[in-house]
């Protein structure tokens, strides 16, 4: 069931689910309604207001003195688009809402996608039509346009930590956050077999006293199916069960209805098998369901944040001994190149690239090679260098923190707010069904924020806490297993599927004829690659499909 979807433009809105801690202003909810306090709360304290909402939200409004005031939530779950026309500030949820007849694509939007995966704000696929970035705020006043972020995480950082008493108040805001995140309908949750999708199952069962009605994807596909880990949670918490195996078939159904269903392309792979996920609850009565996305960027979990730490490690070695022994021999002699010294130089080379650059060494564009991709005259419409340079941006915006931290607020905007949020969000919508993130809610981020680093990555141990926290309430497999989600094997499906490799070729040519993609690298990724790849190239394939199908639904001009 896809929700038909209402467009508003510039007219006064919010979404979401705003919780506000100010009682004069949420005794104004209960009397006039949410718009009524919104306005209430601006016109007392102007942007200071924001500091007082918590929950997901977004919201647009017309002010009696004529400003216009727009703001989304920390992590941007309500997303929120503008425009200026003129001397008027237009505004939607939808970038596509905005653009209009005619509007011009964004040749830097779609190399950024091609290098994301995703476009992050505060640009959209559309040329003058622009997204507010997580927890920022706009204000128009007299044909100007101010925008500010008005939340920056702040890590405290102590060097220990009472394990006993952090690990009850933890458990407490756990069951708060997922306790708030319910609606009262038929309570129910995504179920990968992880730790944070079998958390919030067992919690929805503590809060409700009943168990939740679970939901998980699985896949005929040798390394990518997890359905075991979510049957053992499900049989821990007697959940009401519910499973659906996505077929190659169902991709070749599918594809174009969720590529189309963002206001601009989208390539996170985990969207197809969200939807069949959502669209599964949905069938089975849910009008709301609960996602565990975060608890691996609050706590710690994901591999990467080791392997940085390993990285970090080289900069301990003395600077003499680095400069003047260990890189000259390694970097600048054929010592390097030995076998038994080759990864000793390859760590050396990746460990001297300072971070953010370093979190891109296995960028799919730069591994791959962007000119061998994208034809010359598209990169000629393109600044190569702008996603890093965003990239740095965004990380000294941190400000002070240790390298775990800034790696975590860093994924905060980029894996959650621009890639895993949006995912969900918008993949429960097309499946007519709403949804809630217990992990992210204020008081369990802020809680985060003040744990020991050794807490979150304990030598190269992921999320510590969070596992010895709810050792004993999860099953032990959950705890030991190795994070993988809704992975597709999409690769593997295309090198072996002959009409979802033909569906996916089809599309690809189109960006071939619309002079984005090189047609050489486009027939040897099909005729070669995949087939001695098929998971590495098969991403390659996806996001270039998603992208060719979105510009099929969307038939704009991509010249200047």
């Amino acid at each position: 069931m896809n929700m038909e979807r209402t467009t508003l433009i510039n007219s006064e809105f919010f979404s979401g689910r705003p919780s506000f801690q100010d009682a004069s202003i949420a005794e104004c909810v209960g009397s006039q309604g949410v718009l009524a306090a919104w306005h209430a709360g601006f016109s007392r304290e102007g942007a200071r207001m924001l500091d007082g909402v918590q929950g997901d939200f977004a919201v647009g409004l017309h002010l009696e003195d004529g400003k216009v005031f727009l703001a989304v939530d920390r992590f941007a779950i309500r997303s929120l688009c503008y425009r200026l026309d003129g001397n008027q500030l237009l505004f939607a949820e939808r970038a596509d809402d905005l653009a209009g007849p005619g509007c011009e694509l964004d040749p830097q939007a779609i190399y950024d996608y091609f290098y994301f995966h995703f476009i992050p704000s505060p640009r959209t696929i559309f040329k003058g039509v622009f997204r507010l970035p997580p927890g920022h705020y706009a204000v128009f006043e007299n044909g100007r346009l101010k925008i500010e972020r008005y939340w920056v995480p702040k890590f405290i950082e102590p060097a220990k930590g009472d394990f006993g008493s952090l690990r009850d108040e933890f458990l407490e805001l756990l069951k708060h956050a997922v306790a708030d995140t319910l609606d009262g309908s038929k309570p129910g949750c995504f179920l990968s077999g992880g730790t944070d999708s079998s958390t919030v199952a067992g919690m929805i069962g503590k809060v409700c006293g009943k168990p939740a009605a679970t939901f998980s994807i699985g896949f005929d596909a040798e390394g990518f199916d997890e359905m075991e880990y979510a049957r053992i949670a499900a049989h821990r918490f007697g959940t009401e069960h519910h499973e659906y195996y996505v077929t190659p078939e169902d991709l070749i159904r599918s594809i174009p209805a969720v590529a189309c269903h963002y206001d601009q392309p989208f390539g996170n792979s985990s969207a197809l098998p969200a939807y069949y996920c959502a669209k599964m609850a949905s069938e089975g009565g849910l009008t709301r369901i609960l996602a565990g996305d975060g608890g691996d960027e609050l706590f710690g979990g994901n591999a990467r944040y080791a392997k940085q730490k390993v990285f970090g490690l080289y900069n301990s070695i003395p600077n003499s001994l680095r400069t003047g022994v260990i890189e000259p021999g390694l970097l600048e002699t054929p010592l390097g190149r030995a076998p038994f010294f080759s990864k000793a130089a390859s760590y050396v080379r990746q460990a001297r690239v300072p971070l953010p650059d370093r979190t891109q060494t296995y960028n799919l564009m730069s591994r791959l090679g962007v000119r061998d991709i994208l034809t010359p005259n598209f990169l000629e419409q393109v600044d190569l260098g702008e996603p890093l340079l965003q990239q740095k941006e965004i990380w000294r915006e941190i400000g002070a923190a240790s390298q775990l931290n800034h790696e975590l607020a860093f994924d905060w905007r980029y894996t959650l707010a621009e890639c895993d949020l949006p995912k969900v969000v918008g993949t429960t919508a097309l499946a007519g069904i709403q949804v809630g993130f217990p992990m992210l809610n204020e008081k369990l981020v802020n809680f985060s924020m003040r744990l020991p680093n050794h807490y979150k990555l304990n030598g190269l141990k992921l999320r510590w806490f969070f596992k010895e926290a709810l050792r004993g309430f999860l099953p032990d497999e959950t705890i030991a297993k190795k994070k993988k989600g809704f992975g597709l094997p999409f690769g593997v499906w295309a090198a072996k599927n002959i009409q979802l490799r033909t569906m996916a070729e089809d599309s690809v040519q189109c960006l071939v004829d619309r002079k984005i993609m090189r047609a050489d690298f486009v027939d040897a990724l099909f005729t070669k690659h995949l087939y001695e790849h098929p998971s590495y190239y098969g991403e390659m394939i996806w996001i270039s499909v998603m992208l060719a199908q979105w510009l099929d639904g969307h038939p704009l001009s991509t010249s200047n």
